[in-house]
């Protein structure tokens, strides 16, 4: 296989050249005075299978991601598997008001075209697979994220409310440690009242996980009512950093420890998805 790393997953891709023994193709991608995205591939793929490996987020990357899949259908490959390590617009999965766009099916479609299979890497909502029209699988970081958490000392796995207990399940077992979830009520669009039910967590190392931490609201209203009731350290982990705004600082104020994967690149990203990749291609 040989592996085509875009602008956005570079240290994702090396992560996964290095641990597959896979080669590395050779690109050239730049931007115009206008912005406007140059890409152009120095190896010659004819014959190989190919795996590209782009997030579609924010919207550069989405039109870099379809000019890879572009000049990669260029060459004669025996297929293309497309990795989505962070798949952008997936919130909005449905229309909610009348003459809205369905961004995320559309998104999907659209890098579906080229593509033989897909995989994507906590995906929003699971049922957004079906709409790239291609065979593939949905990956999951929480069990990396419960390894990291084990050497961490973690005592407790909680989810930020009831819709994604599953994956503090996933991440505890990994870590060898119990689970639970905190009870969310979403007061408007821009408010959460955070309770943590009847947990014992006076003394204990607390690890919060997410799927995608982006305002970081939610999981800052999570451990502010921790301290209250005694944890000793609070840690946030994430599959997807967004970390929109000023989010970091003030998530670094809350907890002890951020971290993140590597499917989105920044300082946060102590754990990598790559082993996850290969294990699935293999």
């Amino acid at each position: 296989m040989i592996v085509v790393g875009g602008t956005c997953s570079q240290k994702l891709s090396n992560a996964l050249v290095e641990c597959s023994g896979w080669k590395m193709a050779g690109l050239e991608i730049r931007r115009f005075p206008d912005r406007e995205c140059y890409v152009k591939i120095n190896d010659n793929l004819d014959g190989e299978d190919v795996v590209l490996v782009q997030s579609s987020y924010p919207d550069d990357n989405i039109i870099e991601l379809f000019l890879l899949q572009d000049a990669i259908s260029r060459f004669d490959t025996n297929s293309l598997t497309t990795i989505v390590p962070y798949f952008g617009y997936a919130r909005q999965d449905k229309s909610f008001k009348e003459g809205e766009a369905v961004s995320a099916r559309n998104m999907a479609k659209h890098i579906g075209l080229i593509s033989d299979k897909i995989y994507t890497i906590d995906i929003h909502n699971i049922s957004m697979m079906d709409a790239f029209g291609k065979p593939g699988s949905n990956l999951s970081g929480m069990r990396q994220i419960g390894k990291y958490l084990a050497a961490e000392g973690v005592d407790v796995v909680l989810s930020p409310d009831a819709g994604s207990k599953f994956r503090a399940s996933v991440a505890a077992e990994a870590a060898g440690c119990g689970w639970d979830f905190l009870e969310k009520t979403r007061i408007d669009d821009s408010t959460v009242e955070i309770k943590p039910k009847n947990l014992d967590v006076e003394g204990k190392c607390v690890a919060i996980v997410d799927d995608i931490i982006a305002t970081g609201g939610t999981i800052i209203k999570a451990a502010e009512q921790l301290r209250i009731h005694g944890a000793k350290r609070i840690i946030a982990a994430c599959t997807h950093g967004l970390y929109t705004g000023d989010a970091i600082p003030k998530l670094e104020e809350a907890c002890d420890v951020l971290i993140s994967t590597d499917t989105l690149e920044t300082n946060t990203s102590k754990i990598s998805m790559a082993s996850v990749i290969n294990e699935s291609l293999i």
